[in-house]
């Protein structure tokens, strides 16, 4: 049993690895902007704190924390990219890591272990394969992911292992991409988003859980690891295997001026990718669960 602190916890992923963690008997300590709405979702939690990007936290002690958990930042594709909003998802990540690294140096029995989400985002787009020693991309959304990095190195210094795990595109029936992308298949004009020729770097909603605590329970994992299964497929073969699995055509390709023209400069992300391998993950011994993108889908539309 850990005593963590998480942040981010009412995302998408948040939740899920919030409440793995509370049934396996850890107790958890969750930092929200909004206690009323963490109190609803995990009954379990040992403790709420208000969190605004660590404006209200300095008031918390880490004396007695294990692990801290850091997954909070703005919602990438939560809006039409602005100038404003990417300053959001910069400072989101960059300012939000800044002030809860600073909260830890000032405890004197610190954490053994800090664990940042990050995104495959940091490659940019590759034909090639990449993995974790590969350098970063030089798009926007690549120098957002260097800079949340960098900022995460701040508890090297003060003898905590940090985990950055570069997340991917993650499967789940419920939220996320999967869940926006099978909407039109349902009505039989699903098909791939722009040329579809783009890499899919994906990984199943369980493997990340799993993933995470693999990171938090291994003291021998440190470092960069990415969040990804490890057979990326491109936008091609990705909706055909969805069609199957929904027995419905993969016909009807979105154009990418379309795209574009809704989302703005937000669309690259979804119009490029990277081959993302995740070497020192599987050099680790974490063992993926869903490997194939078929049995990912099966899993879980089926």
């Amino acid at each position: 049993m850990k005593n963590i602190v998480i942040t981010g916890a009412t995302g998408f992923i948040g939740k899920k690895v919030t409440n793995s963690l509370i049934a396996r008997g850890d107790k958890v300590t969750v930092f929200t902007r909004s206690v009323e709405k963490a109190e609803k979702i995990f009954p379990g939690a040992e403790n709420l704190i208000i969190w605004n990007q660590g404006a209200e936290s300095g008031s918390f002690s880490f004396e007695s924390i294990d692990a801290v958990i850091h997954l909070a930042g703005e919602n990438v594709m939560g809006r039409r990219w602005s100038e404003q909003h990417k300053k959001n998802l910069l400072a989101s990540r960059v300012s939000g890591t800044r002030e809860l690294t600073e909260a830890l140096e000032k405890a004197k029995n610190k954490p053994e272990v800090f664990i940042s989400a990050s995104a495959v985002g940091y490659y940019g787009n590759s034909e090639e394969a990449v993995d974790e020693y590969s350098p970063p991309g030089n798009d926007f959304l690549a120098g957002v992911v260097k800079s949340w990095e960098d900022e995460t190195k701040r508890v090297d210094p003060m003898k905590i292992r940090r985990v950055n795990i570069r997340i991917g595109l993650v499967l789940d029936g419920k939220e996320g991409t999967l869940a926006k992308m099978i909407v039109p298949f349902r009505y039989f004009i699903g098909g791939p988003l722009g040329s579809g020729k783009q890499w899919f770097p994906w990984i199943h909603i369980d493997d990340l859980v799993g993933l995470f605590l693999f990171a938090l329970d291994n003291g021998n994992m440190s470092g960069i690891i990415n969040g990804v299964s490890p057979n990326p497929v491109r936008m091609d073969q990705f909706c055909n295997m969805l069609g199957k699995v929904l027995h419905r055509p993969s016909l009807f390709r979105i154009p990418a001026f379309l795209l574009r023209l809704v989302l703005g400069e937000a669309a690259d992300v979804i119009l490029s990718g990277a081959q993302v391998i995740p070497k020192r993950t599987l050099a680790a011994g974490y063992k993926f669960r869903f490997e194939s993108v078929s049995g990912a889908l099966n899993d879980l539309l089926v």
